[in-house]
């Protein structure tokens, strides 16, 4: 055994804003792939991961990219990195948690693929995964290719782009807050994860509180 280092929101538009009661909890979920990594099995453990929850990434890039960003040049990418970073991962967090670290850090850095068109998987990477990451596209739900909007969803679209965020984790992915807190995690932040899980539970509320106000308002 090698050493180790240690919407679209996936849902239809205007889904209803609500205190999530129950946070999905992803440990318990991930057996299977964490057993795959304690064999050095990578691209199983890779393809279990995007078998998983490729669907809800793909969703969260539809839901946040903006031109000349492209979808699904940024999922292409996304499952390179994966495929090529998880002999490292430390399991610090979720493999979830981590995916979305990924996809966010694509998305504020602005990358742009230069592999053509639908972002091809670079040839040097697994032949499984690419042709994985293939078919995810190739079935992405219509609802979440689509630009429709309802009067919610018009207002989540014009939020910053980490409120949108915060949004799709809490309401749209029931993410616990630990696990927010780490996905939104700031390179020179200092504070602790119970600290950021407080000050963005606090941002939640007042988002939620303005959001209901515009709806209000635009009545």
């Amino acid at each position: 055994m090698r050493g180790r280092f240690d919407a679209r929101s996936g849902s239809p538009a205007g889904a209803t804003l609500r205190r999530v009661e129950q946070e999905r909890s992803d440990g318990a979920e991930e057996s299977d792939i964490r057993e795959a990594w304690d064999e050095d099995a990578f691209e199983r453990a890779a393809t279990l991961a995007l078998e998983r929850y490729g669907q809800e990434l793909l969703g969260y890039l539809h839901a946040m990219a903006r031109p000349p960003l492209e979808p699904d040049d940024l999922f292409a990418e996304l499952c390179e990195r994966l495929w090529r970073k998880l002999p490292d991962f430390r399991w610090q967090s979720s493999l979830r948690t981590w995916t979305y670290v990924i996809a966010r850090n694509l998305l504020r850095t602005g990358f742009r693929s230069a592999r053509g068109p639908k972002g091809r998987i670079d040839p040097l990477g697994s032949s499984e995964i690419s042709k994985l990451a293939d078919r995810l596209r190739s079935s992405t739900p219509p609802h979440i290719r689509t630009r429709a909007k309802d009067r919610l969803q018009q207002i989540r679209d014009g939020l910053d782009p980490d409120d949108q965020t915060l949004l799709i984790l809490r309401i749209d992915r029931t993410m616990s807050w630990k696990d927010i807190a780490d996905v939104m995690r700031e390179d020179d932040d200092s504070r602790s994860n119970s600290q950021r899980a407080a000050a963005l539970r606090k941002r939640f509320e007042r988002l939620k509180e303005r959001l209901r106000q515009q709806m209000q308002a635009g009545r």
